[in-house]
Formats: structure tokens, sequence, C-alpha cells
């Protein structure tokens, strides 16, 4: 049964020791959903998920009541990679993760759009594209959506206007496998001024005219270590960074945003303080005085 105060606020958790452990992870900081790798970030293999191991991570969500699911792929797939055998890789990966999402009943699966390599954004921009229709063409009929993560424009990486994420919409042949994963830190360095409330209606309104506020199936929410504009990714905690509380409030506080999953992915020490930290953060800024 779905519960009419949650906040829908979780954090980026840990699988070590099997899926079901990462449950237990975010239930002691706090979660409500929670974000997960189905596999090791740094490598192209990945071990099987067996049955037994799906079945007890599913009734650990149940239990907890914990929901929905999302998966971030590797941070290895650059689904328009310029060479070839990495292309070849990337693709492959990218539907073996899709497979991994639907047998464990993920609602999506967040990717970032990649990197061109010096071969130009519109070249980027058509073969990410091309990588997630035919990705898509190999996992019909599946309920896990794809979820372009908006990037901060570090080196050659697309994704970090939102015209460049609607011009990869606008080429995806199956529009409803796609969502948008808007990153506070990521816009807020790639020039997206949020650090207001009228701030953040100027750009939330701006992407509803571009790409369109229904398409925002994720939000990952972190505060920005380096200041406005300067197109590089790094996380730092909510309220203490460059971009302040008023973000994080508005979004918070938005009716229209109330279901959406809520992810941080600040910096961890080593105990589970500083998750705790964030997450209380944001519990705050989401009661209205």
């Amino acid at each position: 049964m779905k519960n009419s105060n949650r906040l829908n606020i979780g954090a980026h958790i840990s699988i070590s020791g099997g899926l079901d452990k990462s449950v237990s992870r975010a239930v002691k900081i706090g979660c409500e959903t929670i974000q997960i790798f189905t596999k090791s970030n740094a490598q192209w293999r990945a071990r099987k998920l067996n049955k037994k191991e799906i079945e007890k991570f599913h009734s650990e969500l149940y239990k907890f009541q914990i929901y929905p699911v999302i998966v971030h792929s590797s941070y290895l797939i650059n689904l328009c990679a310029s060479d070839k055998e990495i292309l070849k890789k990337s693709r492959d990966s990218f539907v073996q993760e899709l497979k991994r999402c639907e047998s464990i009943g993920a609602m999506c699966l967040v990717l970032h759009p990649g990197a061109h390599l010096g071969k130009g954004e519109d070249y980027g921009i058509k073969l990410t594209a091309e990588s997630l229709n035919i990705a898509h063409e190999k996992t019909k009929n599946f309920k896990t959506l794809t979820v372009i993560e908006l990037t901060a424009g570090q080196g050659t990486t697309i994704g970090y206007r939102f015209e460049q994420v609607r011009k990869i919409i606008d080429l995806i042949e199956d529009k409803n496998r796609i969502g948008v994963c808007v990153d506070t830190c990521h816009i807020f360095s790639a020039g997206y001024d949020i650090r207001s409330e009228k701030g953040c209606e100027n750009v939330f309104k701006e992407f509803d005219e571009i790409i369109g506020i229904d398409k925002i199936k994720v939000f990952h929410l972190n505060d920005s270590k380096r200041e406005l504009n300067s197109r590089v990714d790094r996380h730092f905690h909510i309220g203490k960074g460059k971009i302040g509380k008023s973000a994080f409030r508005f979004i918070m506080q938005n009716p229209i945003f109330k279901n959406i999953p809520k992810i941080i992915e600040t910096p961890k020490g080593y105990d589970d303080k500083l998750d705790i930290m964030n997450l209380s953060t944001l519990r705050k800024l989401a009661v209205k005085y």
C-alpha cells in the first residue's frame, strides 16, 4: 500500500554480499527508495543473478516498503564511442543491464549518454539514439525504462543541455521506453542557475518547454562543490555547496515532483553518518512552515 506521507527519498547503496543486503543498508539510513548497481561498476563482466537471490531481494523490499528500485548503469558504457570495439561492448553491456533490471523488477536504468571523444555533439547524439534503439529492439515489451541522465558537460560528454537530450529523445523510436534523470549538481555545473526559487522556476519552465516535465522519472539530489557553469562534476552535501538549500527546498516541496524518486549521491564517509545527514536535511526542507 502506498503511503501519502512518503517523500520518495533514498540513496545509492552498495549490493556487496548480495542484492538483499542493499535493502538492510537502505533501511538503516532511512531510505524509502533505492539506487544500486546490479554488477561491478568497474568491469564489463557481470556475475549471474540467481532466482533465489532475486526472490530474497523482493522479499526484503516488500517487508520494508522500499520502492521503486533505480539501477545506475556502468560508467564504462559509452553508447556513442568512436572506437568500434568499445561501442560493441557498450551496446552488449547495456542490453545485459536492461535484462538484469527487468529480472529484478527495477523501474528504470539510469544512463549517462556518453562522450563523443572529438567526433562532435551531433555525432554523439545520433549514435547514442541509434544504440538505444538497438537495445530497445532487443528487449521488446520490457517494463524497465531507459532514463537519460543530464550531465555536467565535462570533457566531450553530451547531454548537458536540455536541447541535446531532446534531440536524443526525438530519435528514439519507442518513446514510451525513455525518461530523464535530473541531477542537480550536473545541471548547475552545466550552467542552469537553480540557486534561488525564481531560478528553479525558470529552469524547470525551460525544461518543460524543451523536453516536457512529465519525462522526469528520477532526481539525483546533489549539491555542487564547483561553481555555476564550471562543467565539472563534483558532488557535495545538500545545502553545503555552491547551490545552497533553495533548489532542494523547491524540489522537495513541489507537488509535481512528489512521486518522483529522489536519490542522493553525496560523498560518503567511513560509516552511514553522512548519508543520514543528507537525507535528514531533505526531510527538513520538505516541511512547509
